[in-house]
């Protein structure tokens, strides 16, 4: 699994390349609240590559989320979300508490 960064004035785009599973899923969650750590609380999540999602970072996505929307200060926004995923969102209930954009642009501007 791959992790990037780049931070805009509004948002950070993180970038998922690879397998996020139980192996892979601490070192995605621990991404993700590096970000809220530094103050960013509006994440846009580009899953553009990404071939597998577990349950685990499934978990790290609501607990991102969770964090983000504290005090109203922000949210995890989706980018890109392949089928796979997109279906397994779905199944567990998710696609109502994360908005999903299939383009980046409007993904960051939605901030």
């Amino acid at each position: 699994m791959e992790i990037t960064t780049q931070e805009f004035k509004h948002c950070d785009l993180i970038a998922v390349k690879g397998r996020v599973d139980s192996a892979t899923a601490p070192q995605f969650a621990k991404a993700l609240e590096t970000a809220n750590d530094n103050g960013r609380f509006k994440l846009a999540l580009d899953m553009s590559g990404l071939e597998y999602m577990s349950s685990a970072g499934f978990r790290a996505l609501l607990a991102a989320q969770r964090n983000c929307k504290r005090y109203n200060r922000g949210e995890v926004v989706l980018v890109h979300v392949p089928d796979r995923i997109r279906e397994a969102l779905e199944l567990a209930g998710f696609t109502e508490l994360f908005k999903t954009f299939d383009d980046t642009v409007a993904a960051v501007g939605s901030f």
